[in-house]
Formats: C-alpha cells, sequence, structure tokens
C-alpha cells in the first residue's frame, strides 16, 4: 500500500507492533488473583487500590463482583480483600490483621524483592535513596518498609538538596516500573556526591519494564507516530511514550484504547509503532491495530525484541484454599 510523500514520491505505509507488550508475569498473576478469588469465595471481593493500573481491567473484574477500595477502612470486618500488584506497607498488613480480614497479598515478586532490600539496609542502618515517584503506590508501599530510613528522590534534579547522615554509608533503591535510563540518569547523579554509594543486589527495575522499553527503541526510530496503549496512571505506559520520543520517534501518544485516537494524528503519518504497558490485555492494542486497518493502513508486522517465559505462582494463601476445595469436591 502506497501513498504520496510530500516530495511527490511514493511512500509505502506500514505499521509495526512491539513484542513484548502488554501483561507482565506480575500483571497476570494479579488479575488471576482476583479472578480466582472470585470463583473461590463468591463476590464480593474487595481490593485494596486498583489491583494492576489498567482502566478496562478494573472495569471487567467490577463486572464480576469486584469492589475495589482505597483504604480497608471501607471493608466489612472478616470480608476478603485482594492487596494490589504495586504492594502494601507493613501498617497495611497490620490494619488488615486488627480488622480480621481475610488477606491475599498479590503484590508482585518482583516488589516484594525491593521490599526485602529496603528492610535489609534499615538493618543495616544505611540510608536508603528510593528513586520514585511521590504518591505511586509502589513506592507508599516500600516507604513503609523502612520510612525512618528512606528518603524519595524523583529526578536528577532532587538530589542536589539529599541529605544523608554518613555519605559513607548511602544505598539506592528504585521503583520498578522507571525508564531505564531515567533511573540510571539519576543514579549517576547520586553517585557523584555519594562515591560509595551502594547498589542493590540486582537491578530493581523489572525485566518487563526493561524488555518494553528496548523494544519500543527498536520501533521508534523508523516511526512518524508511536502509540502505546495503556491507562494514564500507569507508570510504565506513561515512559513508554517518553521512551519512543527519545529514542527518535517524530510523534507519540499514550491511549487507553482505539477510541482515543486522534484521526489529526494520522495525518501525513506512513510508519506507525504500536506498542502496551505491561497492564494492558492484547485485545485493546489488537483494536487499535484493526483501526489502523480501517483508516487504510495494512495489517501490522511483528518485531520481537526477545521471549519471554517468566511465571509467577498465584499467592500461597490462595494456592492453599484452591486445593482444600479442590480436594473436597
Amino acid at each position: 500500500m502506497t501513498t504520496a510523500s510530500p516530495t511527490g514520491t511514493p511512500a509505502t505505509k506500514r505499521v509495526v507492533v512491539a513484542a513484548p507488550r502488554g501483561y507482565c508475569a506480575g500483571v497476570d498473576r494479579a488479575v488471576v488473583t482476583v479472578q480466582k478469588a472470585l470463583d473461590r469465595y463468591g463476590a464480593p471481593v474487595y481490593v485494596r487500590k486498583q489491583i494492576v493500573h489498567n482502566r478496562h481491567v478494573v472495569e471487567n473484574l467490577q463486572e464480576r463482583g469486584a469492589i475495589f477500595v482505597e483504604e480497608l477502612s471501607e471493608v466489612p470486618e472478616g470480608a476478603t480483600v485482594v492487596f494490589s500488584a504495586h504492594g502494601v506497607s507493613p501498617a497495611v498488613h497490620a490494619q488488615a490483621e486488627d480488622r480480621s480480614l481475610k488477606t491475599i497479598d498479590a503484590t508482585c515478586p518482583l516488589v516484594t524483592k525491593v521490599h526485602h532490600e529496603a528492610r535489609r539496609f534499615a538493618r543495616d542502618d544505611l540510608d536508603i535513596l528510593l528513586i520514585g515517584h511521590a504518591g505511586h503506590e509502589e513506592v507508599e508501599g516500600t516507604t513503609g518498609e523502612a520510612p525512618d530510613h528512606i528518603t524519595l528522590v524523583q529526578s536528577p534534579e532532587d538530589v542536589a538538596g539529599v541529605e544523608v547522615r554518613d555519605p559513607s554509608r548511602v544505598a539506592w533503591l528504585s521503583q520498578t516500573t522507571l525508564s531505564v535510563d531515567e533511573t540510571l540518569a539519576t543514579v549517576d547523579k547520586l553517585r557523584e556526591k555519594f562515591p560509595l554509594l551502594m547498589n542493590p543486589p540486582s537491578d530493581d527495575i523489572c525485566y518487563a519494564t526493561q524488555n518494553r522499553q528496548l523494544a519500543v527503541k527498536q520501533i521508534a526510530a523508523q516511526a512518524d507516530l508511536v502509540i502505546v496503549v495503556g491507562s494514564a496512571n500507569s507508570s510504565n505506559s506513561v515512559r513508554l511514550v517518553e521512551v519512543a520520543l527519545e529514542a527518535g520517534a517524530k510523534a507519540s501518544y499514550r491511549v487507553d484504547n482505539a477510541g482515543e485516537i486522534e484521526l489529526a494524528w494520522l495525518q501525513g503519518v506512513n510508519s506507525i509503532g504500536v506498542t502496551s504497558g505491561a497492564s494492558v490485555p492484547d485485545d485493546l492494542v489488537q483494536g487499535v491495530l484493526e483501526f489502523l486497518v480501517s483508516r487504510g493502513y495494512p495489517a501490522a508486522t511483528e518485531e520481537r525484541l526477545t521471549e519471554e517465559s517468566l511465571v509467577f505462582a498465584l499467592p500461597p494463601e490462595l494456592r492453599k484454599d484452591l486445593r482444600s476445595n479442590a480436594a473436597s469436591d
């Protein structure tokens, strides 16, 4: 399929969809946890905060009988509540116990790893510089593990104002859904100020975040437009837009679904890249691709960076109840 370019020469229209994209292992585990909890216990099952940061996923679970709340005070005593993939602080666990709630912890295991690192650094009485965004649920949960030891650093520009007790005893951690480049820029600034800064045992940026950012970089340089499917409160989806622009895309926009694509974005555009954040079901991406076909673009070709095979087991408390239910059938 060809169109005339501004110079009058034929220009081939092209749509490339990045892979990996969409659900990561932690999101899949969290969503399935709520689905299985509804099957096992019946509705309603309460969920503290959005189970993952995607509006469509939340709405689908609400239709099945999940009730999303901001705080545990909204949950009736003795009810079943699922903690979201972003994790919670020890204070939330204690509150759930005080209210005799049956809890199912769907925290992503990679976020749990960061919590473990925070506790370990705190036990060693280190000052911990947490790279992340204020107000994000993951940051709140991690900070709650060692509130007296953690200082939030949101950007390289924040580093100048960071103060610690002993510059020789400082470590850094990060929110798992940040841009890799963004995090490393902040770490470099921190290391200039604190040369003895200690690294976490392993990179905190999750494998899925890294893979999706590298995959969008792979397609962005050749794209007139990159469309990122994901919700506005999804940190990793917002980052993908920024990464696409930094990697050379002429334009990039985030949409929840195909209905949010503005026709003006497509004017004069021949090459389009499409990807999605780690909490996005693939049917929303397919909807975008079908929309583009309806506007005269060809079927998408996929460019795959790598295969992802990681799978996380369901939370142990849910697995136990599912086993006992199966045994009684």
